[in-house]
């Protein structure tokens, strides 16, 4: 979709159907628990980029005819910030993700205005060694930072997105909840709703099941389906309905970057295969055998090859198989998406929802609610959500 400016000077994403939503008082936080990685470095520029029409908006569903209308707020109302454990400035991020190809080359000095806005807004995270604080105190600090960031921009409200790195699965006797479920405490106690992009247990927590319960907020998902998963939600029920008996389907990633270095972690790696897996037992009613190795190579930077290979039967007991190879950035696929996570949970807070919401399983391996499989019907749950929001004042 190619952006087009109005009489006003205005792209369609800067066009609302409510005036002034981009005004003190109608704007939108998003707030990226790991500000300063790849994910919320591009949807921070690349928001900036489709907002003054200098890209269009490939990718974001959200710009898409159907969700014309449905009282989304426009990219021009998002305000950024985040928590990170890191220091680089996201300009400089920026610079070094065009380097690697991932950013236009000449984005980051279009959009470093943006860039350093948002850099402004960006805290602190935890806990780092040596962090003496309880779990109360950090959920108290994480909470706060969110709750001054809404009141000095004026926002309506703030929808808090986890793109930091995957951590491992807790153990059943950890005596502290894991870093992503206090950030997902401080969410709620913030009155934000929550996404978690990321495998890492975030609202899961035991602990924090009780909160969940009765917060009154809109919450999505486990786990971001942009690339090797995506492509099985659409195979896996193809085999289904063709009656085509699946014998094994196996897998390997190969990746750099920040996310390549965390999977190499047996534990992390293990919490991100489980929603691969979940994909194809939902589908098929058990996982077929095979498995999915996932190989940190630094060299790749932000890229990555996912291959899979798939063992079935045809007509007669014939042998057959077929391999796909599926070669991208994952911040480039998961940028846009965050981004219509980001919108459709703001109105969804707006329209009074609560809760899990289904509805957006098409976005993740692990949703809250419904099934991680069968991407063209979560296609369509998610169109008939659009209608829905649209009818909402």
């Amino acid at each position: 979709m190619t952006a087009h400016a109005d009489r006003e000077g205005r792209t369609p994403t800067q066009s609302s159907r409510r005036g002034g939503a981009d005004s003190p008082g109608h704007r939108t936080g998003v707030w990226f628990i790991g500000a300063r990685g790849s994910v919320a470095t591009t949807a921070t520029a690349g928001c900036a980029a489709v907002a003054a029409g200098l890209h269009p908006p490939t990718g974001m569903v959200t710009e898409t005819p159907p969700f014309a209308d449905s009282g989304l707020p426009p990219l021009t109302s998002l305000v950024f910030g985040g928590h990170d454990t890191l220091d680089c400035p996201l300009a400089k991020r920026a610079e070094a993700l065009a380097e690697g190809g991932v950013l236009p080359y000449r984005l980051p000095t279009a959009v470093r205005a943006e860039l350093d806005a948002a850099d402004a807004e960006i805290r602190p995270g935890g806990p780092l060694p040596g962090d003496t604080r309880t779990d109360g105190e950090l959920i108290a600090a994480f909470a706060a930072d969110l709750t001054d960031f809404a009141r000095r921009h004026e926002l309506a409200r703030t929808v808090v997105i986890n793109v930091s790195s995957t951590e491992p699965a807790p153990g059943p006797d950890d005596p502290r909840l894991p870093a992503s479920s206090l950030y997902a405490a401080a969410a709620l106690r913030a009155g934000c709703s929550y996404v978690d992009f990321t495998p890492s247990t975030g609202l899961r927590a035991p602990a924090l099941a009780d909160t969940v319960a009765v917060c009154g907020l809109p919450h999505a998902g486990r786990d971001g389906k942009t690339g090797q998963t995506l492509l099985r939600s659409v195979l896996a029920p193809m085999f289904l309905q063709r009656a085509l008996p699946v014998r094994a389907w196996s897998g390997s990633n190969l990746l750099g970057g920040g996310d390549g270095a965390a999977l190499a972690d047996p534990g992390a790696a293990a919490a991100k295969n489980a929603g691969k897996e979940r994909v194809l037992a939902d589908t098929f009613g058990t996982a077929p055998e095979g498995e999915v190795h996932i190989d940190d190579v630094p060299a790749m930077g932000d890229w990555k090859t996912a291959w899979d290979h798939i063992a079935f039967d045809g007509f007669l007991g014939s042998r057959m198989v077929l391999q796909t190879i599926w070669q991208g950035c994952d911040s480039a696929l998961a940028a846009p998406l965050v981004l219509d996570l980001a919108r459709l949970l703001a109105r969804s807070h707006e329209a009074g929802l609560s809760g899990p919401r289904p509805e957006l399983g098409f976005y993740f391996k692990d949703p809250d609610g419904g099934t991680s499989a069968a991407l063209a019907e979560q296609y369509a749950t998610l169109l008939a959500f659009a209608d829905r929001l649209r009818g909402v004042a």
